[in-house]
């Protein structure tokens, strides 16, 4: 399965959800995980960006709210412990179980 964690520089949750992401390529290995520096209004424009981090699986952003503004933010997700800026190694690996 293809992972692509999308992030701009300025907003520093996108490491702890690479941190997670690298927590679930040690438990799967088929896992291939890449990297996409969204680091204008335009490229957000162009892939939809709903904020840093995003991570689409095969393509799609499951955590997207479609109302969601597109930009270059920090994104806000809700976990079981309330607003994070990354999604929880447990509910990443729930979305990789439903996909």
């Amino acid at each position: 399965m293809d992972i692509t964690l999308l992030y701009f520089e300025d907003c520093p949750n996108w490491k702890i959800a690479e941190g997670h992401l690298r927590v679930l390529a040690q438990e799967a290995p088929d896992l291939r995980i890449s990297h996409h520096l969204v680091d204008t209004p335009e490229e957000a424009e162009r892939v939809g960006f709903r904020g840093s981090p995003s991570i689409l699986l095969e393509g799609v952003d499951v955590f997207a709210d479609p109302d969601g503004a597109v930009g270059l933010s920090c994104r806000v997700y809700q976990t079981p412990a309330g607003p994070a800026g990354s999604p929880t190694l447990d509910q990443l690996r729930e979305a990789l179980a439903d996909d």
